[in-house]
């Protein structure tokens, strides 16, 4: 599950992360609420630990601003502000479950545990980027009706891909996310899987082989991105007579 810490304070945002880690989580962690909202914005974690007192946006003007944005989202929030009516109106405002400090690590792991068990009983198991369907729990791809067959690490990339679709994931951050290797790593394994990827699903939408990948795009100089709205082959052929048209009239 994707983790989004929220405090300012670098030690305790750091172990936090740390140990969320150990826990199989993908874990970031921001030091402000505005940061944490950004990054709300653009990762859309499953669970969010928010402090309340933070520099730029403070912890119940994140809440106020999240309500109603990130449905299925999850909110412990970490206060140090004892009186009832606060946890009262961060709850009222759609936090989860509120963590009195000084707190025990394991207390707060154990409440970020139920609330993604919590998470997953109600959750779609499905994750839907255009034609293309990855269910998570039974590890299985189907592109338009077709099932594609991936090998563990091949559905580990796409599952990555699709949960941030429109996205652009650099090498770096796919060597270390999905292969779990440092992004400094000299290999050129990201480019090789990501061939494999594009063959089999472009196979499942019956796209000739070495044709113009629909699925995955490159992203020059950066990484990869896969898009909700796949270029048919048909739109391919189009296009490229578009492009020879226009090159022989810039010639005439």
């Amino acid at each position: 599950m994707r983790v989004l810490i929220v405090d300012d304070d670098a030690a305790l945002g750091l172990f936090l992360q740390k140990g969320l880690k150990l826990e199989g989580h993908e874990v970031e962690w921001v030091g402000d609420g505005q940061a944490g909202l950004e990054q709300m914005r653009e990762c859309r974690p499953d669970l969010v630990v928010l402090d309340l007192s933070l520099p730029k946006r403070d912890g119940m003007e994140v809440l106020e601003e999240m309500q109603g944005r990130l449905d299925g989202t999850a909110v412990l929030v970490l206060t140090g502000r004892s009186m009832v009516e606060e946890r009262v109106k961060c709850l009222n405002l759609g936090a989860d479950d509120c963590l009195l400090k000084p707190f025990s690590f394991h207390e707060l792991t154990a409440r970020c545990r139920a609330l993604l068990r919590r998470k997953e009983r109600f959750a779609d198991p499905v994750v839907r980027c255009g034609e293309v369907e990855v269910n998570r729990m039974e590890r299985r791809v189907i592109r338009n009706g077709v099932a594609v067959e991936l090998t563990g690490k091949e559905f580990s990339l796409l599952e990555y891909l699709v949960q941030r679709q429109g996205r652009c994931c650099s090498r770096a951050e796919l060597l270390e996310r999905v292969w779990q290797m440092s992004p400094d790593a000299g290999t050129n394994v990201v480019d090789v899987y990501v061939n494999y990827l594009r063959k089999k699903l472009n196979a499942a939408a019956g796209l000739r082989e070495g044709g113009i990948d629909s699925v995955i795009e490159t992203v020059r100089g950066e990484g990869y991105r896969i898009c909700a709205n796949p270029m048919t082959e048909k739109k391919q052929m189009a296009r490229a007579e578009v492009l020879m048209m226009g090159a022989a009239w810039a010639g005439a």
